[in-house]
């Protein structure tokens, strides 16, 4: 949701109000990312957001409350986006209140919910909007989450069916509290898809599973077509970045899926601009190879709010083409590194990509 836009069409840098010379500063809109709603000033054309004016939730972030702010950095002129604005985005959206849906795209504040819901893409985040982990970069609320909705599967099913998606990325909260940390709930949103869009390619992005024995078993049974699951930073940045998880579980998690199962697609994503180095990332880049990872996703860092993990830099364009360049010399069968990628950007044609890329590769075997 950090976005900013003129109805001409000319993209304006992320992140700053009243700073360009076309805007003027007291009549700006702005987004409230914590709370995801949009401010219009009368007759204003354009959409802005200051995370200034939007002090973070305390109800939906109570556990960062007590940290010191980050300022919020002027985005480089390379972050731009369009501002939510087709038709076809607005049809997306009532369609997940319909259905009683909760997706990433709103809950993480994506940077590119406007072009991918104006092309009926959005990845579905089940098993409730509340996570029971708090880790420094993610928007996600935090705190106790509701009861599995039996109901859920069946709903994600249809409204799938009703975009017409020719692949669908399921991904969902931490559930610490549930004994196989939503694994089952997974399974059975995975038959759910495949009886409502047999057409369908379904990619699970999950949670670690961390103490969850046999959770991982479970949905690799359930065959999703690729098996998410992001490191999402490099060791070192763990105990401050992602302190709820463990590094080398998060590695086990996507080495036992090929284990299971090597016909499906495994995929990791991690976030640069936190302080990592480019040896760090290198070796995570090794261990995912270790663990026959096919596909790599790298991007830029975006703080949510000023109580979130603060921005070290912001890495170049020409950085991410020489990470995606050592990445495929690594041997990822597929890669994707700019500043806006997320996990589950252009995913679906990613897939085909992908796909292809393993047919070439066995072809070149016989």
């Amino acid at each position: 949701m950090r976005h900013h836009t003129r109805t001409s069409g000319r993209h304006l840098p992320l992140g700053r109000v009243g700073q360009h010379p076309d805007i003027a500063p007291a009549r700006a809109p702005t987004v409230d990312v914590a709370r995801n709603r949009i401010h219009f000033w009368p007759m204003t054309t354009r959409v802005t957001i200051d995370h200034r004016l939007a002090p973070p939730d305390q109800a939906r972030h109570p556990e960062k409350a007590h940290r010191p702010d980050n300022p919020i950095q002027r985005k480089p002129d390379w972050i731009r986006v369009r501002a939510p604005n087709h038709p076809i985005y607005h049809e997306t959206r009532a369609l997940m209140r319909e259905n009683r849906l909760v997706t990433v795209c709103e809950e993480a504040a994506c940077p590119n919910i406007g072009e991918c819901w104006s092309q009926r893409h959005a990845t579905m985040m089940i098993m409730g909007d509340t996570c029971t982990r708090a880790c420094a970069f993610c928007n996600v609320r935090t705190g106790h989450p509701d009861a599995l909705d039996p109901g859920e599967p069946a709903r994600v099913a249809d409204a799938v069916a009703k975009l017409g998606l020719r692949h669908v990325v399921i991904t969902s909260v931490d559930r610490d509290d549930l004994l196989d940390g939503g694994a089952a709930h997974f399974a059975h949103v995975i038959r759910a898809l495949r009886a409502a869009a047999p057409g369908t390619t379904i990619e699970t992005l999950t949670p670690d599973f961390l103490r969850k024995p046999g959770a991982v078993e479970i949905v690799v049974k359930a065959r999703p077509d690729v098996f998410n699951h992001n490191l999402e930073t490099v060791p070192r940045l763990y105990p401050t970045i992602r302190p709820g998880a463990r590094y080398f579980q998060s590695l086990r998690v996507l080495d036992t899926v090929k284990m299971l199962d090597p016909t499906i697609f495994t995929k990791s994503g991690l976030m640069v601009g936190l302080g990592e180095t480019r040896p760090e990332i290198a070796q995570v880049m090794d261990d995912l190879r270790i663990a026959d990872v096919d596909f790599l996703t790298l991007g830029q860092y975006l703080q949510p709010t000023v109580k979130h993990a603060a921005i070290d830099r912001f890495v170049t364009p020409d950085e991410f083409a020489d990470y995606a360049s050592v990445a495929r010399a690594k041997g990822f069968l597929m890669v994707s590194a700019t500043p806006l990628t997320r996990s589950s950007y252009h995913a679906d044609a990613d897939f085909a990509q992908l796909r292809q890329a393993r047919e070439k590769q066995l072809m070149a075997t016989i």
